[in-house]
C-alpha cells in the first residue's frame, strides 16, 4: 500500500503521469470515465477503475480504488452554469469515500485561473478575486480540501498546460485583432507537471499551495505567433497592446522544492521536437 497511488483523472495528465509513476515502481489505481480505456490502462500496468462523478461519485470497486495512502486529484471543473456548487458536490463527494479509506495524502490539481489578471505578480499569499466561475470553484475545492484535518493536501495550481496533444499553435491561428497582445503568458509544459507530482511524493511535502509555471513569461504576441510558426499554421495578429495582465510567480515551489524546471522558458521549448 505504500508504494500504492491512485489517479483520479487519467485525461490528457492524469495518464502520463500514471505511467510514469508505474514506470518509478509504483502500484498505481486510475480512474477514467470511458469504458473504451479500461484495457489500455489495463495495458500500460495501470489498475483500471471506470468511475463517474455526477456530482456523485458512482462505479464498480470504489473502495478499492482508494485503497492506497496517495490520491491525485486530477479532473478540470466541467464547463456548466452551476460549475461552483457542482464542482463542490464532486470534491465533497470524493472526500466522502477518501474518508473511510487508506488515503492519508492528496495532491490536487488546481490552476492559475484561482488568480484575476489585477495588473501585478502574484503569490500564493495573494488573495484576489477567481479569473471565471471555474477559477471560483477550483478556489473552493482548494479550501475544502485543505481544511480537511483527515488527510494532509498539496495543491499544484498550473499555469497554462501545453504540450503533446495540446500543442499551442492551434490556440489562436489565423485569428486577426486579438486583444492584449502583449501580456505576459503563464505556461507550464506538461514534462514538468509530472516532474513536479514527483518532487511532491519524493520530499514528502504537503500541507502547501504552490504557483506551478515556467520560469519566463513571453508575451502572448510573441510566443503564439512562435508556436503557429513552428506548426506551419496561419499566423495569428494580435493587437500589440497591454489591458490587463497577471505574472504568476514560482519562486515558493523552486525555493520550496529545490526545483528546477525542465522547460524554465515556452519559447525555447517551441524550437524541441513536440
Amino acid at each position: 500500500m505504500v508504494n500504492k497511488i491512485s489517479v483520479l483523472g487519467c485525461g490528457w495528465l492524469g495518464l502520463p503521469l500514471a505511467k510514469s509513476l508505474v514506470s518509478k515502481g509504483y502500484s498505481v489505481n486510475g480512474s477514467t470515465t470511458s469504458a473504451d480505456k479500461t484495457e489500455m490502462l489495463q495495458s500500460e500496468g495501470i489498475e483500471p477503475f471506470l468511475l463517474q462523478l455526477k456530482p456523485d461519485l458512482t462505479g464498480n470497486n470504489i473502495e478499492d480504488f482508494f485503497s492506497s495512502k496517495i490520491l491525485i486529484i486530477n479532473f478540470p471543473p466541467g464547463r456548466r452554469d452551476d460549475v461552483i456548487s457542482y464542482h463542490t458536490k464532486q470534491i465533497e463527494a470524493i472526500i466522502h469515500f477518501v474518508e473511510k479509506s487508506p488515503v492519508k495524502k492528496i495532491i490536487f490539481a488546481s490552476s492559475t485561473s484561482i488568480y484575476k489578471s489585477v495588473n501585478k505578480t502574484l503569490t500564493e499569499a495573494d488573495d484576489v478575486p477567481a479569473e471565471s466561475q471555474t477559477g471560483e470553484a477550483l478556489k473552493i475545492a482548494e479550501q475544502i480540501l485543505m481544511a480537511n484535518k483527515n488527510f494532509n493536501t498539496a495543491v499544484l495550481r498550473f499555469g497554462g498546460l501545453i504540450g503533446k496533444g495540446r500543442e499551442p499553435g492551434k490556440f489562436f491561428a489565423g485569428r486577426k485583432d486579438i486583444p492584449n497582445g502583449s501580456a505576459p503568458v503563464n505556461l507550464i509544459i506538461i514534462d514538468d507537471c509530472i516532474n513536479i507530482i514527483h518532487k511532491i511524493i519524493e520530499q514528502d511535502v504537503y500541507g502547501e499551495i504552490f504557483n506551478a509555471v515556467a520560469d519566463e513569461h513571453p508575451t502572448r504576441s510573441e510566443f503564439y505567433t512562435a508556436a503557429a510558426e513552428r506548426q506551419n499554421l496561419p499566423v495569428p495578429e494580435f493587437i500589440d497592446a497591454l489591458s490587463e495582465y497577471k505574472i504568476i510567480s514560482n519562486k515558493k515551489l523552486r525555493q520550496k522544492l529545490n526545483y528546477t524546471f525542465i522547460y524554465p522558458d515556452p519559447l525555447k521549448w517551441i524550437n524541441t521536437n513536440w
